[in-house]
């Protein structure tokens, strides 16, 4: 099954992300589409396995399979993470609507890890461009104030919103260059302090629900099994012989 197909045929969540599910578009931001695919069981059991992540088929589109997704955001990856909370849901069918209802699952304290983790080594980056230009990437220094926000309230509060409300105006100006390098750098820091205070006392739990979102995932692999796809003819009788469909 070429990539492309199962990207077409077996996504089961899709969502915009981005400046436009930050709140932070601009007339010139790109549409940022993620989203999760489900791919066929059947397709597991031979050598060649079906690929962990697919980008495209348009431009500004990254999908992941669903055990691979599963597997970032127990980790608390901060873009998957925040992909499960976009405001702006393109698509979910059954599967992908209990996928959003394990939301809270995968929420756990390693994400005041993650999150300082990633942002350390985006400000890292950011310092070398003032050392090297005089100034930091703008744009990049406005993300990065976005989410150190959003974890300090996460942790803060157990839940994460990615859409800024009432502080886009204020980060628009970080984007556009007129606040300065020092009072940004500043921020960050006094961010990156309170979201290790939270942490110290969040409402999240240590782990994430690592056993509920496997049995999510037994469970549609299962009944994917049972599916029969155009071209698998075969595959039924294979799957009989191996009882998966008598339990």
């Amino acid at each position: 099954m070429q990539p492309e197909a199962l990207v077409r045929d077996h996504t089961i969540y899709a969502c915009v992300m981005g400046s436009r599910a930050f709140g932070l578009a601009t007339d010139g931001s790109d549409t940022d589409r993620r989203g999760v695919f489900l791919a066929p069981t059947a397709l597991f059991w031979g050598f060649d396995k079906p690929p962990a992540h697919i980008e495209g088929p348009r431009e500004e589109q990254f999908s992941w399979e669903l055990e691979r997704f599963c597997e970032l955001a127990l980790r608390a990856n901060p873009n998957i993470l925040e992909c499960l909370h976009s405001p702006l849901v393109e698509y979910a069918d059954d599967t992908g609507r209990e996928l959003l209802a394990l939301r809270e699952a995968f929420l756990s304290r390693r994400a005041h890890e993650t999150f300082t983790r990633y942002a350390l080594g985006q400000r890292k980056k950011l310092e070398a461009d003032v050392r090297v230009h005089g100034a930091p990437r703008w744009k990049h220094a406005m993300h990065l104030l976005r989410l150190l926000i959003s974890a300090r309230d996460l942790l803060r509060t157990g839940r994460l919103t990615i859409d800024v409300g009432d502080r886009r105006e204020p980060l628009l100006a970080v984007r556009r260059g007129e606040v300065p390098w020092p009072r940004v750098e500043s921020r960050m820091a006094r961010l990156a302090q309170e979201a290790e205070e939270a942490s110290r006392r969040s409402p999240l739990p240590p782990e994430p629900d690592r056993r509920r979102v496997e049995d999510f995932l037994i469970r549609v692999r299962r009944a994917s099994a049972l599916q029969p796809g155009p071209d698998d003819e075969g595959v039924q009788g294979v799957v009989g012989a191996r009882g998966v469909g008598q339990r």
